[in-house]
């Protein structure tokens, strides 16, 4: 069986949200959505998992997640450390800010050497896109780019908070490929449309999720293309963030990768805000009700 890897971003602020959301319980046996998305992960056929956290939440975490996890799958842990940039650079004085997704990735260099899946810590996307990135990671479609990637493409109306504004990478597809993602700010819901203060986007566009299929050689594209980014943050030195789905789209651009848009419409739910809890709280427990998963996900 080909070896499989899930890498959970579990290294946020969570300023929004107003404390370590990574790690709130929602589950009815005081689960956190992590379990939740490795419980999937296992089922769908990975059979390793990367978690990236910051040094300074690392008691609380560890103490969160104990050892349960590492009774059914190999777990792993890394750190996303703001002051490892390239050889002569140096963090900006002053900045607090993690440096972004594509930065947190870029932690696990040298632990990755499996096609892998990326995900987002504090976000539930579902059964479908786990068993879908893996079938094309272990079973890829072939094509003529030199990587081969892939997407969970959700639909928008299925990614919108009740309390509150969010941000999507908003996406063109041309038969099920990636042509263009546009990181969009403020996104809510409003009368049957999402808007935001410019435009308005019909709920079914596809959008990202930050769940992404990758090839090892990733790796190195990321690492190349950090310092670039370090050079170019202009007067932005203190926000600036190295996205992964710009560096996805920059590759798309320079036809070096195709990216092939694997279509799910399960329901996104997340803790972005203080109030979006009780709302996942309660989804849990519809999903358990439903026989989606059991009263307890590991024992």
């Amino acid at each position: 069986m080909e070896k499989t890897t899930l890498v959970i971003m579990a290294a946020g602020m969570g300023s929004r949200f107003g404390g370590i959301k990574q790690i709130e319980p929602v589950g009815p046996s005081g689960e956190i959505i992590l379990d939740y998305s490795v419980y999937d992960a296992i089922e769908a056929g990975f059979n390793k998992v990367i978690i990236i956290i910051r040094k300074d939440i690392e008691k609380e975490f560890k103490e969160v997640i104990g050892d349960r996890l590492g009774k059914h799958i190999e777990v792993e842990y890394v750190f996303q450390d703001m002051d490892a940039l390239p050889k002569g650079y140096k963090k900006p004085e002053g900045r607090t800010k993690p440096w972004g997704t594509g930065h947190a990735i870029l932690s696990c260099k040298g632990k990755i050497s499996t096609p892998f899946v990326v995900i987002n810590a504090d976000d539930y996307y579902g059964k479908e896109g786990f068993q879908k990135i893996h079938e094309f990671l272990v079973n890829p479609i072939v094509a003529d780019t030199k990587y081969n990637f892939c997407m969970a493409g959700f639909h928008l109306g299925n990614t919108l908070s009740e309390n509150g504004t969010v941000t999507r990478g908003v996406c063109k597809v041309d038969h099920d490929i990636l042509v263009d993602i546009e990181e969009t700010y403020e996104i809510k819901k409003e009368e049957g449309f999402a808007k935001t203060e410019t435009k308005t986007i019909p709920l079914d566009q596809p959008v990202s999720m930050n769940m992404w299929g990758f090839t090892p050689d990733f790796m190195e594209e990321l690492e190349t293309r950090f310092s670039t980014f370090l050079d170019n943050m202009e007067d932005n030195e203190m926000k600036a963030e190295y996205l992964l789905p710009l560096i996805v789209d920059n590759l798309i651009k320079e036809s070096k990768a195709t990216v092939h848009v694997l279509d799910t419409k399960d329901k996104w739910f997340g803790v972005t805000y203080k109030e979006d809890k009780e709302f996942v709280v309660n989804s849990f427990l519809d999903l358990v009700k439903k026989g989606v998963y059991p009263e307890k996900l590991f024992d």
